[in-house]
């Protein structure tokens, strides 16, 4: 196990006395400024040191986090949705500091992935205290290469219509929270068609015409859909989802039952565990846990045992 700087909590230790808090103010459209202060009373009340991190910026953020882990804390919590994950993902992977989530944000699809509660702040910081009197426990995470940089993810990485409306989203000014994205989804309905991809699956070569590519850690995306129902956090291998192209019609009737996770069975839609993916496409764009990542070829890899988590 690498050792993070300044310490951390290896399994079966005590508890963390020294926690840093990094709150995301625009959580949820700013909608949940309250969660944030609210887990630093209730961690300081448990007698813990929290040193509280809150930035106007996500980058400004990103940097004073890197700071304080560097200088040395017990454990990292982050306030906020899949952002604030992957902000917290990207500084601890292949570290010994665990990385406790309180979700407060749009999606919060990690949270759902690890049985944490959602949308109810007093269930959320119960169970991240009970989490870290417990310990923490070790889960997967997933790491794509694209060109010469890498990023970690913890639930979805996706590489088609999925991606694409993320995509629009992102370029869209209003409506603010999940309409934005309700939005975006009947607007890229329009124009979307299938791509043709190649992928390479733990080294064999398909070459399928699809609507749907996404590799998952975790079990869901864009705010609860069950792409991956029986995806396993620390079993070491990466679900991947494939839906065949089809009509606009039928793909209108598939998509909501991907949504509660009724898909698996469909002639359409094919998944595989595997190690590792190379995805390739002309015209894609991917995105991991809701954070642009960029055009396609992108190489996906299972890193077992990469996170300590309070879940």
């Amino acid at each position: 196990m690498t050792s993070a700087p300044g310490g951390g909590v290896p399994e079966g230790a005590s508890t963390p006395a020294r926690v840093a808090v990094a709150i995301n103010p625009q959580a949820s459209s700013g909608r949940r400024r309250e969660v944030g202060p609210a887990v630093v009373r209730a961690l300081q009340t448990e007698g813990r040191e929290v040193v509280v991190l809150a930035q106007p910026n996500y980058e400004l953020l990103r940097r004073e986090t890197v700071r304080v882990i560097e200088d040395g804390v017990d454990a990292l919590v982050v306030v906020g949705g899949d952002g604030m994950v992957s902000l917290g993902v990207n500084i601890l992977a292949q570290t010994s500091v665990p990385l406790g989530i309180v979700a407060s944000g749009t999606g919060n699809d990690m949270a759902r992935s690890l049985g944490l509660p959602v949308g109810d702040t007093d269930a959320s910081i119960v169970a991240l205290l009970d989490a870290v009197s417990r310990g923490p426990r070790r889960i997967d995470l997933g790491r794509v290469r694209h060109g010469a940089l890498s990023t970690w993810f913890a639930c979805v990485l996706s590489a088609g219509f999925d991606a694409m409306v993320n995509e629009r989203a992102n370029r869209m000014v209003r409506p603010r929270g999940r309409h934005r994205y309700t939005i975006a989804m009947a607007r890229e309905l329009l124009t979307f068609r299938a791509a043709r991809y190649r992928l390479t699956i733990d080294g064999v070569i398909t070459t399928p015409e699809a609507m749907l590519v996404s590799v998952a850690n975790g079990r869901s995306i864009g705010g609860g859909m069950m792409i991956a129902p029986g995806a396993e956090l620390d079993d070491g291998l990466l679900d991947v989802f494939v839906a065949d192209r089809m009509p606009r019609h039928r793909f209108l009737r598939v998509f909501p039952r991907v949504f509660r996770g009724e898909h698996t069975a469909l002639a359409e839609v094919h998944t595989t565990r595997a190690r590792s993916v190379v995805i390739e496409a002309g015209g894609i764009v991917a995105y991991a846990d809701g954070e642009r990542i960029g055009a396609l070829p992108v190489e996906v890899s299972a890193v077992p045992g990469a996170l300590l988590v309070y879940a």
